[in-house]
Order: C-alpha cells, then sequence, then structure tokens
C-alpha cells in the first residue's frame, strides 16, 4: 500500500513539474495577436523631448512615457503640457534625481544618506508636483541611475517596496534581459538601453523579445540627432515604422498600459503578482 501511494505521489509531482515548466515556457499572450510588447521609455524631462522626440512619435501615433524631475518640467512647461495633450504617459522620476554620491554631481543628495522615509516623502512631493504642473497621476515610476538603495552599508535598505506601494511599476536601467510578462516585479521592470544604437543594433533585441513572448521597455534620454546619452532621431523613426507594421506583430504602448494588461492577464491566469 505504501509503496502504491509512493508511486502515485511520484508520479503527481512529476505531472506538476512538467506542467509548471510547460507554463514557464509558453510565450504571453499579448492583445490582437501580437507577439510582443514594446514600450519607448525617455528620463529626466530632457528639453528634447517636448520639441522633438514627442512630436516625432506622434507622427506614428506611438504613445511613450516620459519619466520627469519636477524641476526640469517648470524650465518647459507649455512644452510638456503638450505632451500631456497628445496623450503621452508622464511618470515620476523623484523630485532630486538622487544617486548614488560615487556620480560626483549627486553628492548633495547623495542615496548613500537618504532614508527610506526621506525617499517616500520626495516620492510623493514629486508626484504632488506634477499633478499640479500637468494635471495627471504618475502611475509608473523609474529609479534615477536605476539604482534602488538608501543609506550605506549595513544600514543599506532596497526601497522597491515603497515603488511597489506608491506606484503601478518602476523600471530600473542599463539591464540586459526584457521584461518576462508572467514573472516579472512589476516594481523592477528592466529597462534596456537604446541610447547611442542605431535601429540595426535592437533590431536583434527585439527579434529575441519576440521569439520568447517578452515586453521590451526601451529606455532613452535626449531625443536627437547625436549626442551624449541621446536616443537619435533616425533610429526612433526606424523603430516606430517597424513596430507599426502589423506584420511585425509588436504592441506598442506606454509602460503603464501595459502593466494594466499583464497585471489582469497574471490574474486570469492565476500567475504570480
Amino acid at each position: 500500500m505504501k509503496s502504491t501511494f509512493a508511486l502515485y505521489l511520484k508520479i503527481s509531482l512529476l505531472l506538476f513539474a512538467s506542467l509548471t515548466s510547460l507554463a514557464q515556457t509558453q510565450p504571453f499572450k499579448w492583445p490582437k495577436g501580437a507577439r510582443t510588447a514594446i514600450s519607448l521609455t525617455f528620463d529626466d524631462a530632457r528639453g528634447s523631448n517636448a520639441t522633438k522626440g514627442a512630436p516625432l512619435l506622434d507622427e506614428y501615433e506611438v504613445k511613450g512615457t516620459f519619466y520627469v524631475v519636477p524641476s526640469a518640467v517648470k524650465g518647459q512647461l507649455e512644452g510638456w503640457k503638450k505632451v500631456v495633450a497628445k496623450g503621452h504617459e508622464i511618470g515620476n522620476h523623484s523630485l532630486n534625481h538622487s544617486c548614488s554620491g560615487n556620480f560626483v554631481w549627486s553628492r548633495n543628495s547623495a542615496l548613500e544618506n537618504y532614508t527610506i522615509e526621506k525617499m517616500r516623502a520626495e516620492l510623493l512631493e514629486a508626484n504632488k508636483q506634477i499633478e499640479a504642473l500637468l494635471g495627471v497621476k504618475a502611475e509608473s515610476y523609474a529609479y534615477p541611475c536605476g539604482q534602488t538603495f538608501v543609506g550605506r552599508g549595513k544600514n543599506t535598505q532596497s526601497f522597491v517596496p515603497v515603488i511597489a506601494d506608491l506606484f503601478a511599476s518602476g523600471r530600473t536601467w542599463l539591464d540586459e534581459a526584457p521584461v518576462d510578462p508572467g514573472y516579472c516585479d512589476m516594481a523592477q521592470l528592466t529597462g534596456i538601453e537604446m541610447d547611442g544604437k542605431d535601429f540595426e543594433q535592437i533590431l536583434p533585441i527585439i527579434e529575441e523579445a519576440r521569439k520568447n513572448g517578452q515586453w521590451l521597455v526601451l529606455a532613452g534620454h535626449e531625443t536627437n540627432d547625436s549626442g551624449y546619452q541621446t536616443t537619435r532621431l533616425a533610429t526612433l523613426r526606424k523603430l516606430c515604422a517597424y513596430a507599426k507594421d502589423p506584420a511585425n506583430g509588436i504592441w506598442i504602448a506606454p509602460v503603464s498600459e501595459v502593466a494594466k494588461y499583464v497585471k489582469a492577464e497574471r490574474k486570469r491566469l492565476g500567475l504570480v503578482e
């Protein structure tokens, strides 16, 4: 009797493992038969985003996600109001763009000198200022420099839980893999750099994401013809044209829109939250 039960248990465990493995390898189902999702994101509220980047996206009826620092928005407020009016997403990129003090320019607002309480307070203040300036509530967040900690040494803490509490998603930076929609932590979406790249350099990343049914969150800064931390306009134009061609099986949408779909689909499938 014991041996029969043991055999039954072993078969059940093998079956469960097999089904779990199958579920993990099946491509995520995207809307309208798409085989991958792409979100175009831009950090800092750079001036060229409002004057060149967003208008280029408008030509292709593509909506991007712009993670802004309120002080930068104030310097070009009318331009950013136009970006909002065209339906682009405005996300939070912190109040002071605080990064590690290892970046000398961030020494006066170094993450090593922050506490969780101070970070939460500044994020809420940034949300308040963004809403006052542009009339929208930020649902998405991007970590400045991709850094997710406060404090130093034994007192270091992750503020990812704060982002998970205040926002529907958080995006990191300089990552090496697209987002796995069925598994990812929504507070730590991987962001892959598109600055300084030709479209031909980005295309293999798109193809790999499409093969695996992943979500590709591309991240940039300036939107211009050339320069440091710049997503080239020529690259952006080719990328939009490629993504909008139905034959390529791409759903291109802002981060918040894709995040809502992913959460609903994961709930429907009973996947990890």
